[in-house]
């Protein structure tokens, strides 16, 4: 039994609040780096300068939701949406209510053709402010392009659908178009009927 108590991973030690001070300072310093890189046009830079100010950050600081949106900006500004959508998924992680990564994961998401997921966080920040412009009005056009992207995707089901229809029917010599299927307005129901 000793054995596999010795085995256990041991956990790190906890730091102490000088330690937590110290690592959050350097990281700031890091972050203000890449800010004035981010600032400057050096966007490349700005990335590895928000890289280390995540790194050095005390882990679960909340404060690194801060670090993770502002190397996300950067990303997005070299079109790097996936990038971004982690980044902020990240910041959302140490703080649920961070707007900024919110509406970033948002454009992102709508950039990498999600609008259902870019609807979701508008909505979301919506909930937490709803002044915030950008949101109130991209909840109208994600709703939109969400709901035209999943009829889309009803119509590609439905045509998959009947060519399998035909295929088999075809084996019978007949036709998905033998068949109409007529929607009973009272209850709901379809009637179908066959016709040669």
């Amino acid at each position: 039994v000793d054995a596999v108590e010795g085995d256990a991973e041991e956990e790190e030690p906890e730091l102490t609040e000088t330690e937590r001070k110290e690592m959050l300072e350097q990281a700031t310093m890091f972050k203000e780096r890449g800010n004035a890189l981010f600032k400057a046009g050096d966007v490349e830079l700005a990335i590895e300068a928000y890289s280390d100010a995540i790194e050095d950050a005390p882990p679960d600081a909340p404060e690194a939701a801060v670090f993770f949106a502002n190397r996300a900006a950067a990303y997005a500004k070299l079109g790097r949406h996936r990038f971004v959508a982690e980044d902020c998924t990240a910041a959302l992680e140490l703080q649920p209510d961070y707007v900024k990564a919110l509406v970033r994961r948002a454009q992102a998401k709508e950039a990498m053709e999600d609008p259902s997921a870019a609807l979701e966080d508008m909505k979301r920040v919506l909930e937490i402010d709803p002044s915030v412009r950008e949101a109130v009005t991209a909840v109208p056009r994600l709703q939109a392009l969400a709901d035209a992207k999943l009829e889309a995707q009803k119509e590609e089901m439905m045509g998959k659908l009947k060519d399998l229809g035909n295929t088999v029917l075809g084996k019978f010599g007949l036709s998905l178009d033998n068949f109409k299927a007529d929607k009973d307005p009272n209850t709901g129901s379809y009637n179908i009927s066959f016709s040669q």
